[in-house]
């Protein structure tokens, strides 16, 4: 590695016609995107690869830049025009295979980690997940160095050697709010804790519900932790002794992710931890794995779902606002773990009181989760099981689940449904 004295010196390097990858979630490296946009006027036919990257995202929008959405984050949220900011529908654990085998050619990786230790290795810290194989297969890798990044255990090192230039800056990286909890969140919590078993492997993400799932988990014993991601909520449980690993079968005592978002306690507590690892999504996040821990339950949420358990997770109607993500190989690996159980917790209408439960999903709106692969469902109004149901019974399930509101609705749709067969 060489080190630049500034981002403008590493970023000269990079040629137009090139494939770039960017760092995602907290790793983000914002600064050396910046200088990219304010100082390399000159590139030309670009294209930006990255799952959801957090901050502003400053080339959208640019005519010389072209967008390559693996998870569109809500800094991309309705600016895709499906030709020059676009999306691919993708598995989170198979997007280091699109650069692998060469299906998504990386010409040139953008990342931020820690400083080199004494043996010249520094750390993807807090995002492994698919950065880690663009490194290995970027022609070009420039990296923010900034000790400001936890140096996490797992297998997001790389050794400086593998670094063709790099820029030592410190600045603080990306941390989430808290956010206050509502009465609504908090009841789906305590109906999704109700489900979950002491000794449970969980898979917990980011956001409202996940926390307060977690909020209503801390009487639980025993809890593992193996998710694609976690935050401050699985953290609280960490610290609370709750989620200690001691009945996982894969890395007993330790918490397993591809990465993690949060305050800046969580990243302390994360830093040169031997009990937390980041590791690949192709490893985090391959079912095989996942099952090897006893009693997987796995905690996804929807944007909507149908009568029959079709689950739209990635778009309104055509809309794309997430992606594809995990939620497939968790809940699939849940199904299939002893004891475990999938679930999807959400609540039962969206802020502007649209049913989140419908007779038939909107056009256009993509099926994250088939019917098949659907076992519980749970709103503030309660917990449905539809494994082993009808479709009939499926519908009466969820529509016992859905908001008053919209009950009556629902069930002469339902039955207006049965009518047309």
């Amino acid at each position: 590695m060489k080190l630049m004295s500034s981002f403008s010196e590493a970023l000269k390097h990079i040629k137009s016609n090139s494939a770039i990858f960017v760092h995602g979630a907290a790793a983000t490296p914002v600064e050396m995107l910046r200088t990219l946009m304010l100082e390399r006027n000159d590139l030309k036919n670009m294209e930006m690869i990255h799952i959801h990257t957090e901050g502003e995202c400053f080339y959208a929008g640019h005519p010389e830049f072209k967008i390559t959405s693996l998870f569109t984050g809500k800094n991309l949220r309705g600016k895709l025009d499906y030709e020059r900011i676009d999306y691919v529908p993708v598995f989170l654990s198979e997007i280091p295979l699109l650069f692998k085998r060469g299906i998504k050619k990386v010409d040139v990786a953008l990342i931020q980690v820690s400083p080199p230790d004494k043996h010249g290795f520094v750390s993807l810290g807090v995002s492994v997940d698919v950065a880690k194989a663009a490194v290995e297969c970027a022609d070009l890798v420039i990296a923010h160095i900034n000790d400001q990044m936890p140096r996490i255990h797992g297998t997001g090192f790389i050794h400086v050697n593998d670094i063709d230039f790099g820029v030592e800056l410190s600045t603080p990286i990306y941390v989430s709010k808290p956010q206050q909890l509502s009465e609504v969140e908090m009841l789906i919590g305590k109906n999704v804790a109700a489900l979950v078993e002491d000794g449970a492997t969980i898979q917990l993400g980011i956001g409202s519900i996940p926390n307060a799932v977690a909020a209503n988990l801390r009487t639980h014993k025993n809890l593992g932790l193996h998710t694609e991601m976690w935050s401050d909520g699985a953290y609280d449980l960490i610290k609370r002794g709750v989620i200690n690993n001691s009945k996982k079968v894969l890395q007993n005592g330790i918490s397993t992710s591809a990465f993690l978002i949060g305050s800046q306690e969580l990243y302390d507590f994360t830093n040169d931890n031997m009990s937390v690892i980041n590791m690949e999504t192709t490893y985090v996040n391959y079912p095989i794995n996942i099952i090897k821990n006893p009693k997987v339950t796995a905690i996804n949420s929807a944007v909507e779902i149908d009568l029959t358990g079709q689950v739209c997770a990635d778009s309104i109607g055509h809309r794309i606002i997430s992606g594809v993500g995990g939620q497939m190989d968790f809940m699939r690996a849940a199904a299939l773990s002893d004891d475990g159980k999938p679930i999807f917790a959400m609540t039962s209408a969206s802020p502007k009181g649209i049913s989140r439960i419908v007779s038939s999903l909107k056009p256009g709106a993509g099926v994250v989760t088939t019917r098949a692969h659907v076992h519980h469902v749970v709103t503030e109004y309660g917990a449905v099981n539809l494994f082993g149901k009808t479709l009939n019974e499926r519908a009466q399930a969820l529509i016992s689940i859905a908001h008053p509101d919209h009950r009556e609705k629902l069930a002469k749709e339902w039955h207006e449904i049965k009518q047309k067969l």
